[in-house]
């Protein structure tokens, strides 16, 4: 990913985990022990994912993020379960998330987050290359004000099934949650996987989803953006051509763009995050096998 990421672009691997609140389901709430896992790897920490259990209902609860973001929530009437993206600048210790039932009665689930120590990389480059040109400023900000309307895209679940295929092969060239301080100036965490590829390798969709921006960006490049339902969004940067448009539905291994070496970059990679309730998580808790 390029060295100069920003706030809005802000798209480890964590232990298997049962649900963090399995003990807020209500009694008799049982799951079939021979079910097959489909959730992303829990990991309590910034970056990371809680699973908590919301009890059973007849109809889907409506959860929500502390300051009302709404989340995605899968399951059945036997037991729900509300899946929830932290944010790399969660500040480790108590939160909690709002769950209101068809009946309209809120209540409150409590989970803890634990502190993770990410990389930290130190790196002396020409001055000129850190702080952006008026001109280049202007443009960003335009397409920050674009992005952040993406980013809030919210659609009914549509998936059951949440692991994700690799969605090009390559060499991991820089893990999610790296932090990059230039010239002493420190930068936001990578907010993504970094997958190193050469130009032209075909980028195909990890989940079925529908495309819902395209677009050349000054830091990303070529860009898509996948909704797979619920607030689970899926990026990919630095692309050299793109092969859907906006409306496009896609299944598991279509083919949506290829590799480049657009935007601020050294070299030719795939830059995939993956947002949930518009909090870049790690891609690598969502890979299935």
């Amino acid at each position: 990913m390029a060295m100069y990421r920003r706030s809005f672009m802000l798209a480890s691997t964590g232990l298997l985990a049962l649900p963090a609140a399995l003990a807020h389901a209500a009694p008799g709430a049982t799951r079939d022990a021979k079910a097959p896992e489909v959730w992303p790897n829990g990991a309590q920490v910034p970056g990371g994912v809680a699973r908590l259990s919301l009890g059973p209902s007849s109809n889907r609860p409506d959860a929500r993020t502390e300051s009302g973001i709404p989340l995605l929530v899968l399951g059945d009437p036997i037991d729900w379960t509300a899946v929830v993206g932290i944010p790399l600048a969660a500040v480790p210790g108590k939160a909690r998330i709002t769950v209101r039932a068809g009946d309209g009665v809120e209540r409150h689930i409590a989970y803890a987050i634990a502190p993770k120590q990410y990389s930290e990389q130190r790196l002396k480059v020409a001055p000129g290359t850190v702080d952006l040109s008026p001109a280049d400023q202007s443009r960003y900000e335009r397409e920050r004000d674009h992005l952040a309307t993406v980013m809030a895209t919210f659609n009914e679940p549509r998936l059951q099934d949440l692991h994700m295929e690799v969605p090009v092969p390559g060499r991991r060239s820089s893990s999610f949650g790296l932090r990059r301080v230039f010239n002493g100036q420190s930068r936001n965490p990578h907010s993504g996987m970094d997958i190193a590829a050469a130009t032209g390798t075909p980028v195909r969709a990890p989940l079925p989803g529908k495309v819902i921006d395209t677009g050349d960006y000054f830091f990303n490049g070529g860009t898509v953006w996948l909704d797979h339902g619920g607030g689970l969004l899926t990026m990919y940067c630095h692309l050299s051509r793109i092969d859907v448009k906006v409306g496009d539905q896609l299944d598991t291994g279509e083919r949506l763009a290829a590799v480049g070496a657009t935007g601020r970059v050294t070299g030719p990679h795939l830059h995939w995050s993956v947002m949930l309730n518009r909090a870049m998580v790690d891609p690598a808790l969502f890979i299935a096998g």
